[in-house]
C-alpha cells in the first residue's frame, strides 16, 4: 500500500492534516471523506474548521489498533479531490 507521505503512523492510528482554502472547501472535503467512509463502513475521527481538516483512523472494534482496513481507507482518502 502506498500512502501519501504526510500520513503519520502511530502504534494505534493513522493521522493526517490538510490545509485548505476556506471553510467551504474543508466542508466539501469532509463530505467526500464521509461518503467513502460510509461505503467502506469504516469511519475516521474528523476535526475540521476554516481551512483545515484533521483525521485519525483506527479500528475501534479491535481495541483501537491499526488494521488493513485503516490503510485502505487512507488510500481512498488520498485519491479524493481537495
Amino acid at each position: 500500500m502506498s500512502l501519501h507521505p504526510e500520513w503519520k503512523q502511530n502504534p494505534n492510528s493513522l493521522e493526517r492534516a490538510w490545509k485548505l482554502k476556506n471553510f467551504r472547501q474543508a466542508l466539501t472535503f469532509v463530505n467526500s471523506i464521509g461518503a467513502v467512509s460510509e461505503e467502506m463502513k469504516h469511519h475516521p475521527d474528523i476535526e475540521f474548521g476554516w481551512g483545515y481538516v484533521r483525521l485519525k483512523i483506527t479500528t475501534h472494534d479491535i481495541g483501537g489498533k491499526l488494521s488493513e482496513k485503516d490503510f485502505l481507507l487512507a488510500e481512498k482518502i488520498d485519491q479524493l479531490p481537495q
